[in-house]
C-alpha cells in the first residue's frame, strides 16, 4: 500500500496539481488587492465615496454601528457588501483566465497551423526509381 501511495504521489498530475493549487492561493490574494486596494477605491471615488466594504444589513435589533468590524461585534449581520467584492473578484479572475485560455489556444492553433503547412519531403520520383531499378539488372546481367 506504501508503495501504491509513492506511486500516485510520484504521479505528474498529482504534482502539477499541487503546484496549480499553490499558485491559484497566491493568485487569489493578488486578485484580492487588486480588488480591495486599487479596484474599489477608483469605483468610490467615481461613484462618490461608494464603499462596498461596509455595505451590512443588521440581523439583530442590538447593531447600533455603521462600520461593519464593529457591527460584527454587536451581533449578527448580514454583509452584503463583502459578498459584492467577492463577486468582483471572480469576474475579474474569471476574465483573466479566459484571457489566458483564450492566448494559449490562439498560439495552439497557430502551431497546428504551421505544422501542416509545412512542406512534406519530397518524395522520390517513379520513374528515377524504376529506370535505377533497370540499370542495377541490367548490370547484373
Amino acid at each position: 500500500m506504501l508503495n501504491e501511495f509513492k506511486e500516485f504521489i510520484a504521479k505528474g498530475n498529482v504534482m502539477d496539481l499541487a503546484v496549480g493549487v499553490i499558485i491559484g492561493g497566491a493568485f487569489a490574494l493578488i486578485t484580492k488587492s487588486l480588488v480591495g486596494d486599487i479596484i474599489m477605491p477608483i469605483v468610490g471615488a467615481i461613484f462618490g465615496g461608494l464603499d462596498f466594504s461596509n455595505y451590512f444589513a443588521p440581523l439583530s435589533s442590538d447593531v447600533t454601528a455603521t462600520v461593519l468590524e464593529e457591527a460584527r461585534k454587536q451581533g449578527a449581520v448580514l454583509a452584503y457588501g463583502s459578498f459584492i467584492t467577492v463577486i468582483i473578484n471572480f469576474v475579474i479572475i474569471a476574465f483573466i483566465i479566459f484571457m489566458l485560455v483564450r492566448y494559449v489556444n490562439k498560439v495552439k492553433a497557430d502551431m497546428e497551423k504551421q505544422e501542416e503547412e509545412a512542406p512534406a519531403a519530397p518524395a522520390a520520383p517513379a520513374e528515377d526509381i524504376v529506370l535505377l531499378t533497370e540499370i542495377r539488372d541490367a548490370l547484373k546481367k
